[in-house]
């Protein structure tokens, strides 16, 4: 008699809820992140704060609103007993979904779940394409309530309100910007594509470790969409695996550089970078 095959199910991995902006067309956002933190083993569950046409680079676009329906399925998935381990936000696009979005995040973080934060609004010293000024106190609200929080060097500028058309900044003045984001209420702090005494790096602070750190990298002249995405993508999900928060930073830093190098000869850059390509490389922490 033959015997029976037995089949090992693979136990789920962390629940993450990811709250941002879907496109239609190109590799950013949740199409950007979900693909990622899939291939590392992460149990997902999106919640889209737009319909956005395509990436907003092209400078033509169409964005649908989803506060209403972002209303409703919190209110299914509560009735459903749906729970998770870590919440991600990204592009919020109202007052309204800010309030929402924020009165969840911190119910979950008196639960113990870890809140994630990507304030994401500008780069390059300006607000993105459909991104109002109003944008950036609707974020300091979510600041509030996050673990971590992730933004740029601009997204920096515009929630601290300092250093604003500024390209570099001193040491000492990159630590009173890390201490702004602090002040609003969050934890840890990472910013991104920041030039400190001439010397780009990503700066932040650790909370866990109770330090401030400084990661230089080599600038590469080549922009996609999406990178940011990556980035945080890339970080969260190392954390959420056990790592720490200077050594996930340093892992992010280093694969999206490598994605970017590969990529530098593409036609169009606007659709961002193709990720299933690289998702064996972009995971070694899995």
């Amino acid at each position: 008699m033959k015997a029976k095959k037995i089949i090992h199910v693979k136990e789920e991995g962390a629940k993450v809820l990811l709250i941002g902006d879907m496109a239609g067309y190109g590799k950013i956002s949740l199409g950007a992140i979900i693909p990622i933190m899939s291939h590392m083993g992460f149990n997902l569950y999106n919640l889209p704060t737009a319909l956005v046409s395509n990436t907003l680079d092209y400078g033509l676009f169409e964005i649908l609103d989803t506060t209403e329906y972002m209303k409703n399925t919190l209110k299914v998935w509560e009735r459903l007993g749906f729970s998770f381990d870590a919440i991600c936000t990204g592009l919020i696009v109202s007052e309204e979904q800010v309030r929402v979005v924020a009165e969840y995040c911190r119910s979950q973080q008196k639960e113990g779940k870890r809140i994630f934060v990507d304030p994401i609004m500008g780069d390059d010293g300006v607000l993105y394409n459909g991104v109002e000024e109003s944008t950036v106190g609707y974020m300091r609200q979510l600041c509030s309530v996050a673990d971590i929080v992730m933004p740029n060097y601009t997204e920096a500028t515009f929630l601290s309100g300092k250093y604003k058309n500024r390209e570099e900044v001193t040491d000492a003045q990159a630590v009173e910007l890390v201490d702004e984001l602090r002040k609003l209420g969050s934890k840890s702090v990472v910013i991104t594509s920041i030039v400190v005494d001439g010397k780009s790096c990503v700066y932040g602070y650790d909370n866990g470790k109770e330090e401030y750190f400084s990661i230089p990298f080599e600038y590469v002249p080549v922009q996609f969409p999406g990178t940011g995405d990556i980035f945080s993508a890339l970080l969260v999900g190392s954390i959420l695996n056990g790592r720490g928060l200077q050594e996930s930073t340093a892992f992010a830093m280093k694969t999206v550089r490598n994605l970017i190098l590969q990529n530098t000869d593409n036609a169009d850059k606007y659709k961002g970078i193709p990720i299933e390509k690289y998702l064996e490389e972009m995971t070694e922490f899995k």
